[in-house]
């Protein structure tokens, strides 16, 4: 796994590691303000913050005293542009879908009418 790409998705594989960048979304972090919402210790909030900072998505800056994490937008950005290749085939099936929903309520109601 030495791609960029499956070290970001392994990354994103855990929903506690999604929870921390859905934070850091909103704006920087310490470690500690990171780990407030989760019943985990802050060694254990520590190794997801890691493990998101060696696959890029988190960054550590040292602010006075402090060292503040931020998300890191660029491996997002690739994940999310391989996954664009894959939007236009679930559109096409969900159009589809669209499509035999309106037709089945369309000869649901004309039925209903014949009654």
């Amino acid at each position: 796994m030495d791609d960029a790409l499956s070290i970001t998705f392994a990354a994103l594989a855990d929903p506690t590691r999604r929870a921390i960048l859905a934070r850091l979304a909103q704006g920087p972090a310490t470690v500690n303000e990171l780990a407030e919402p989760f019943a985990m210790t802050l060694p254990s909030v520590s190794r997801h913050v890691k493990v998101l900072e060696e696959a890029g998505l988190v960054s550590k800056v040292r602010e006075a005293q402090f060292r503040s994490c931020r998300l890191e937008a660029l491996p997002l950005e690739a994940a999310d542009g391989w996954l664009a290749e894959y939007r236009h085939f679930f559109g096409a099936r969900l159009d589809r879908l669209e499509a035999q929903l309106k037709t089945m309520m369309a000869t649901k109601t004309q039925t209903e009418g014949d009654r």
